[in-house]
């Protein structure tokens, strides 16, 4: 992953962002819920929403950078953020293998 280029840059921040969405919610929620530990909620929820919004930013700069990057290509990638996994999906599917 070249860190460098935009795609490389939406690559990491997109496999942060699913990272920290896994542990929002196989950790953070079942800790508030079944702990009583609501700060779990609150400390990985505010990490995954900084990630969220920069991972937004890097689908932009990269609609922006590559001029031939297709709107619906970002769509599909911001639409992936909101499922388990989606990420690292598009990731596999639609990113990795795309010239940089």
């Amino acid at each position: 992953m070249n860190v460098s280029t935009a795609l490389g840059r939406l690559r990491l921040v997109g496999f942060l962002e699913g990272m920290s969405f896994l542990v929002l919610l196989g950790v953070a929620t079942p800790l508030k819920y079944l702990a009583g530990l609501p700060e779990a909620v609150r400390v990985v929820g505010m990490a995954h929403g900084g990630l969220f919004i920069a991972y937004i930013a890097a689908i932009i700069q990269a609609q922006l950078e590559y001029k031939d990057w297709p709107l619906r290509r970002s769509g599909l990638v911001l639409l992936a953020s909101f499922l388990p996994f989606g990420p690292f999906f598009v990731d596999r599917k639609v990113l990795q293998g795309l010239p940089e």
